[in-house]
């Protein structure tokens, strides 16, 4: 099948296939700094073989389960030999959303909220959502916000984050089976023709922030002891 390439991004490329759909391309290239690899860098710092692989690997597994429970997402199949992955074609809202969900207080959330908690408590699945935008250090944006802004609706607000909360619950059910502990994760969100929100982008282990018995888990590390 034809595809047409129309979007590079740092870890993935964009094509569009002749059905309509669209083609994810996974990448070796990780956001980090001087070499080192850090997820939450705005920047592409280093490759390391086989990455792209995991990270289709995880998504694919993921993308299954949640579709599986009837949750929407744009996940339709994946070619591993290959490392891509067929989505449905989707609208991102504004010029790109990121979305957490926080189990435990750690990260930008403590840095902001020090005050008023100790790192690592516990949080309620609690959601938060910044506009992609390097520039900016990627802001934090409220509800009352990306309405007023006309970025999402109320409703659609409010089912990108229960399916944030139902998504996270899938993962860290999983994770714990493997004596893992899910702390946060993000998530990218996007909408078909008619404005029904779906999970887009992965779901992989440089998006999550895990520990286990008390240690942090790098993301590399991780997709490993996910898939032993």
């Amino acid at each position: 099948m034809e595809k047409k390439l129309i979007y590079t991004g740092k870890t993935k490329d964009v094509f569009m296939l002749e059905n309509g759909n669209c083609l994810l391309k996974f990448k070796d290239d990780c956001t980090g700094k001087d070499g080192v690899f850090d997820p939450g860098e705005n920047a592409v710092g280093l490759t390391i073989d086989g990455v792209g692989d995991v990270n289709l690997r995880m998504s694919i597994y993921f993308f299954e389960k949640v579709n599986a429970a009837g949750i929407k997402t744009h996940y339709i199949n994946a070619n591993l030999a290959d490392t891509t992955m067929e989505v449905l074609p989707a609208k991102v809202f504004g010029k790109g959303l990121e979305v957490i969900c926080r189990y435990k207080a750690v990260g930008s959330f403590i840095r902001r909220y020090g005050d008023y908690i100790e790192s690592g408590a516990d949080l309620p699945a609690y959601v938060e959502m910044t506009f992609k935008d390097d520039a900016k250090g990627d802001p934090l944006v409220t509800k009352d916000a990306l309405v007023a802004l006309g970025v999402m609706s109320d409703k659609q607000y409010e089912d990108v984050k229960e399916m944030t909360q139902k998504i996270t619950k899938i993962v860290a059910d999983d994770l714990a089976e493997k004596g893992l502990v899910l702390y946060d994760i993000k998530f990218e969100f996007g909408y078909d023709k008619d404005g029904n929100v779906m999970l887009i982008d992965e779901i992989a282990s440089g998006n999550m922030r895990v520990y286990k018995d008390g240690e942090y888990i790098d993301p590399m590390t991780l997709s490993e002891l996910f898939f032993k």
